[in-house]
Formats: C-alpha cells, structure tokens, sequence
C-alpha cells in the first residue's frame, strides 16, 4: 500500500540543551519546513492543523507546561491524523561534550538554578528520558560535526517521494573501527576483523576499501563470501520485519581495526547488494570522512615554510614525514571517500 506523498511531515524535535535541537530546526526550516520554537504543549496540535506547510516544533523542558508522557501522547494523536506524517526526533550527546559546549557558549544551561552546568544536564536526562526512548530517531552528536548533522535531517526529512514499504525504512550503512568505538547509532553489528588485512601489504596500505584492488584481496579471503553471504540472508529476514514493526530507521555497522579497508568494501558491496531490492540506502565511512576532514581543516605545520626560509625546496619535507596519512595518495582516497551515498 503506498502511502500518499500529500501526507504534511510534523516533526517534533526534543533533547537535551546543548545537544543540537536548534541546528535540526534550522535545517528542516531550510527544506521549506515551518519552523516553531518552544511553543505551549497544548497548541501543538493546533499548529499542526491549520498550517499547510511541513511543521517542524521544538519541544524541551523549557517550554510551558512540559511533561514528557504529554508530549508522546501528542505524538501519538497527530500520528493517528491520516492527512499527517508525525515523527519524534530526540537530540543528545554524553555529558563531557555538553560541558565542553558550554563551557566555550559561556551560557548558563536553562536548569541549572544554582549555576552548576552538570546539574542542569543530569535534571534535563531525567526529564526528558521517556522522549528518548519513544523518538523515532535518536541522534548523539557527541561526534557529529555540523555538516554531518545537516546531511543528517537532510536524508531523513526531505519530503520528496515519501512512502511506506520499503522506502518506508531508512538503511543506513556505516564503516568503522573498533578502537574509536562502535557507532552509537548502531541496531546490528557485524564485525570483519577476521578476514584478511590489506594494512599489511605495503602496496594496499595507503588504500581503502573504495579500490579495486584493496577490495579483490579482501575477497580473496576463504570465508569472505561465506560470511558476506550470512549477513545478505540476515538482513534479508530482518528488513521487511523492521518495516512491519513500523520502524523507520535501522542502521547497520561493519567495524574492523582501522575502519579505511574490510569494513569500508563489506559496506560498499552490502549497498550494492540491497539497492536492487528497493530499500532507500545511505553509506558512511566514518574513519574515512573523519580522516579526510582532519587533512581539510589540519593547519600547515610551523615548519613548513616558503623555499628559502627553511625549507628544502625538494623531498617530501617535514609536513609529511612520520604521518603516512599526509601522503598525497592517503589524502586523495582519503577525500574521495567522505561521501554518503
């Protein structure tokens, strides 16, 4: 059954203080959402009925008459409004990047009465820890840049071609390494530090899992197509359950040790698996854009000076000596990699 694309998206935005609700508005308002910040709870539904436009609404603790149960329960009336599409987003990060963040505002957090940031923030989580639990997409942007996050409400809330089935479900598909941590977003993990290591070929090192030949080497592996085969009919059995459990988002990540080679072509040929079958994809390759952003905005080293002020006007020069990841190959694969497809 397909759903109408006339249906008016109403997006309630909630989370911690902080955490990013604001840029989530400002970028829905930037895809032609009508935008309202902390009105009261009891004129939501107004809002969302008499406008004729996609609503975007912020909701948090500051806002008149704040109750979590009543702002599920307002969710769940709009949701039940046939002309309405009506999601829950909930913004949050850990309490050391909430500090940080204001510690560098300098702007005292909204509940912290006596001035104490972390007071503020531990009353804002138990406030607010219902909306957590019941949005229909929780994002942590501990890590996230700003970009990221505009990329972010930009795949999931662009209104062009809405429908259920299986466009219905939002598959995303993340790389990553282990050691950094697994992606908090994560519903199945699946782990590829077993299959063979293409760090350890001196000329596959430099590569990623974006080429040709760091991917026939990993395919070389014995159990690879075993394995990538049991994870295809996995996925296969749990994506049209996820769709009739009314889930929109899943998020699937493959980690290995670097996070740049087996994670990054398991992901890239798991895409090219599930595309033909329907299902709205988007590819992240988290070391891969966090290592393309770091070569963006690394500021030159203090000894990298003109010819004639120090430094040798040949050779590979100190910007790059000791940081393979500097080389001029590293940063091309590197750059052409922090994409989302």
């Amino acid at each position: 059954m397909t759903e109408p694309v006339s249906r008016r998206r109403v997006v309630l935005v909630s989370g911690l203080s902080g955490a990013g609700k604001s840029s989530i508005l400002r970028g829905l308002e930037d895809l032609g959402y009508e935008a309202v910040d902390n009105p009261p709870l009891p004129l939501i539904e107004d809002l969302a009925t008499r406008t004729d436009r996609n609503l975007a609404i912020g909701v948090d603790a500051r806002t008149r008459g704040f109750d979590a149960a009543s702002v599920l329960a307002t969710c769940e009336r709009l949701r039940a409004d046939p002309t309405l599409r009506a999601e829950l987003v909930y913004a949050y990060a850990d309490e050391q990047a909430l500090l940080a963040r204001y510690t560098e505002s300098r702007r005292r957090h909204p509940l912290a009465a006596g001035g104490r940031v972390a007071e503020g923030i531990a009353a804002e989580q138990r406030l607010t820890a219902k909306l957590r639990q019941g949005a229909d997409l929780a994002v942590d942007t501990t890590e996230l840049p700003l970009p990221a996050l505009r990329r972010l409400v930009e795949r999931h809330f662009a209104t062009e071609g809405i429908s259920t089935g299986k466009a219905g479900l939002e598959v995303g598909l993340v790389s990553f390494a282990y050691p950094a941590g697994l992606p908090r977003e994560a519903d199945l993990v699946f782990d590829a530090r077993f299959l063979r290591n293409p760090h350890y070929d001196q000329k596959l090192r430099l590569g990623t899992g974006l080429d040709p030949e760091v991917a026939a080497y990993i395919e070389q592996d014995t159990d690879f197509t075993q394995y990538f085969d049991k994870i295809c009919d996995l996925l296969g059995l749990l994506l049209p359950r996820f769709v009739q459990e009314g889930k929109k988002y899943a998020t699937v990540a493959i980690g290995c040790t670097g996070g740049r080679h087996r994670s990054v072509w398991l992901v890239e040929k798991l895409a090219s698996h599930l595309a033909p079958s329907g299902w709205h994809l988007h590819v992240t390759h988290r070391e891969l854009a966090h290592a393309a952003e770091t070569i963006r905005t690394r500021p030159p080293p203090p000894h990298a000076t003109a010819p004639g002020e120090g430094q040798p006007t040949g050779g590979s020069g100190p910007a790059t000596q000791g940081d393979p990841a500097a080389g001029p190959t590293a940063g091309a694969n590197l750059l052409a990699a922090a994409r989302e497809a």
